[in-house]
């Protein structure tokens, strides 16, 4: 069940004020980063089967109550880089399948497909959060997890490419194929938190992304970095409009900051060709 509401702010306490001024979730766990970003804001939320550690109750995840697009879309993502973790140097690529999210990780559990709602917003709560005792991702002796993937616009800022016009139920399928072939790879013995195929150069969140284009028709877009991908599919996409009918546009969605995630930062192009598309491109707006 999906409520709808403001979110309010009184003696401590937060909770969900609705159009009648009823009060939902008094003397639930709400988390902080909702509050200082959206207070007095409409918003939406609904319980998820993830416990809190400390309540044991289910996890509350919200987010901002906007009008859903009426017209198919696909965005694809490259997230920023995350500071405190070498394997995020380069940043990270994701892809939304008009609302549906596909992710692929060198993390077996990070190789998923949601909605927006827990991509982009799930609290940095239970299993969302990082370990209180190194600040990262962490599996305890108890089996315990902190796999610190909470919602990734609190964690990045985000550069997005929006496109319209495309099949989206094929790209999708596609993406979905992606993910099957991955859980059904048997685990490597010594990792068995990893995917064992994954490989910077040939199956990555940026080249599993990349090739799910070219299989979709968009031949040209070339990239293993996320970054310097991203670039390639921007400018092969504007180019694409009029072939395939499409209609592309650019922004960002600057990272929504709290205590649990330090900012993000943008990774260098290296390839010399991306420095000069990026600057025949349409400057990013924030969303």
């Amino acid at each position: 069940m999906v409520y709808r509401g403001k979110l309010r702010w009184n003696n401590g306490s937060a909770f969900l004020e609705t159009d009648t001024g009823e009060r939902l979730l008094e003397g639930y766990r709400i988390w902080q980063g909702y509050v200082n970003h959206w207070r007095d804001q409409s918003v939406c939320v609904r319980m998820l089967p993830q416990k809190d550690y400390e309540t044991h109750e289910p996890i509350i995840i919200m987010w901002p109550d906007e009008p859903k697009p009426t017209v198919p879309f696909v965005e694809i993502y490259y997230n920023e880089r995350l500071v405190k973790y070498s394997a995020s140097t380069f940043g990270h690529n994701a892809i939304n399948v008009n609302g549906e999210f596909f992710n692929f990780s060198q993390l077996i559990n990070e190789n998923e497909s949601m909605d927006e709602a827990e991509y982009m917003y799930r609290p940095a709560l239970g299993e969302f959060a990082a370990s209180p005792h190194t600040g990262k991702y962490q599996i305890m002796g108890d089996g315990t997890a902190y796999l610190d993937k909470f919602g990734r616009n609190f964690m990045r800022t985000i550069h997005v490419i929006r496109v319209e016009g495309m099949d989206t139920d094929r790209l999708a399928e596609i993406n979905h194929h992606e993910l099957k072939k991955i859980h059904a790879t048997p685990p490597n013995p010594k990792e068995p938190e990893k995917y064992r195929d994954f490989n910077l150069l040939k199956r990555s969140c940026t080249t599993i992304i990349r090739d799910s284009l070219r299989k979709y028709g968009f031949s040209r877009i070339k990239g293993i970095l996320p970054r310097d991908f991203f670039i390639s599919a921007a400018w092969e996409l504007i180019k694409a409009q009029e072939t395939f009918g499409l209609k592309v546009c650019l922004y960002r969605r600057p990272q929504l900051k709290v205590p649990e995630a330090p900012f993000s930062k943008q990774t260098p192009l290296l390839n010399l060709i991306n420095r000069i598309h990026l600057a025949k491109l349409p400057v990013m707006k924030k969303k």
